[in-house]
Order: C-alpha cells, then sequence, then structure tokens
C-alpha cells in the first residue's frame, strides 16, 4: 500500500485516500466534472466536517449539509451528496462497511470489474481509473486487465506525473473530440 496518493496538492488529503479504501471511492465518486484535486481534496474535507469518512457514519449522516458548507465539497453539492450517500449504503449494505472487499474480494478481473461497476455512479471509465490505480499503485492483481492503454491516475506516482497526467489528458480529450465532430 503506498503511503500517499499524489492526486491532490495536500499530502494530508493524499495520505488519506492511500490510507481508507472507503476515502479512495469517495474521491473517485467525486472525479466527475471537477479538477482531480477538487475531487480527491473531498474525502478529507467530509472527513474534518463530519468526523468520519467511513461507509457507516456516511450513510447515516446529512451530507447534504456537509457538502454544501462553504466551501462546497464540490460543484453540484446536493447530487454528489447523494452519489456519496448512495455508495456508503452500498458498500454498507454488500460490504458490511469495509470498501477495501470491493477489489479484496475479487478472484479475478472480471470479478473485479463487476463489483466497480455496481458501485453507484461507477461507469466504465472510472472502472478503469480505478483499476489503474489498484493495479500500478496498491499491487491488486486481479485489476491488472482492467488497466486501459492511455493515461490514467494509476500512473500519477508524484506532484509532477499529476501534472503530466492532466496534460496528456487535455490533448487526449482533444484529439478525441475532433473525432466526434
Amino acid at each position: 500500500m503506498p503511503e500517499r496518493l499524489y492526486f491532490t496538492d495536500s499530502d494530508e488529503a493524499n495520505a488519506l485516500i492511500a490510507s481508507d479504501p472507503m476515502a479512495l471511492l469517495v474521491g473517485f465518486a467525486l472525479d466527475q466534472q471537477v479538477s482531480v484535486q477538487k475531487a480527491f481534496a473531498g474525502p478529507l474535507a467530509i472527513k474534518q466536517r463530519l468526523g468520519a469518512i467511513d461507509a457507516g457514519a456516511l450513510a447515516t449522516a446529512d451530507l447534504d449539509s456537509v457538502f454544501r458548507e462553504k466551501p462546497a465539497i464540490h460543484r453540484f453539492p446536493g447530487a454528489m451528496a447523494q452519489r456519496v450517500h448512495d455508495l456508503a449504503v452500498f458498500v454498507t449494505d454488500h460490504y458490511n462497511g469495509d470498501a477495501a472487499r470491493v477489489w479484496a474480494d475479487a478472484a479475478d478481473a472480471d470479478a473485479l470489474r463487476a463489483n466497480l461497476a455496481s458501485l453507484p455512479g461507477f461507469g466504465e471509465m472510472k472502472v478503469k481509473a480505478l483499476g489503474a490505480v489498484l493495479a500500478k499503485r496498491f499491487g491488486v492483481e486481479a485489476a491488472g486487465d482492467l488497466v486501459p492503454w492511455h493515461p490514467t491516475l494509476g500512473d500519477v506516482d508524484s506532484p509532477q506525473a499529476l501534472i503530466d497526467y492532466q496534460a496528456a489528458k487535455k490533448v487526449n480529450k482533444a484529439q478525441w473530440s475532433k473525432t466526434q465532430a
């Protein structure tokens, strides 16, 4: 397990998402229509405001007020509060509140893909991105086949690597947009 993931400008946030599987899942849930840094700083902000980041606490808390407190945790606080709540309820109901079981219980890549895809708010892109992080940063064998050909957060192993990843993502997105026009 890495000591930190370099997805934010905060050493404390980076350590939290590396050490707490629920925080990592919440960061991925929030990684939508905000910067990577904002999304993955969210779990620390939630923990500081709520006092906990575990699935049970998130499933029973009034997350709407937690997300709307200034500064807001996400640009869409209501929708993301509901998404994190749904994620926490799912982890509580299906994994007895132990977020690490999402990958630890997967016998192979197909099972892991199914586990990740069943998480509320996790589509194919998030499955691949989280799979890449699990394979490259956490050494989860079952995640190896989920790693896509293109750069992902799994390639980020330093603050400079985050900058490089974001630059490559912007280029890839621009090229993809040209093919869709």
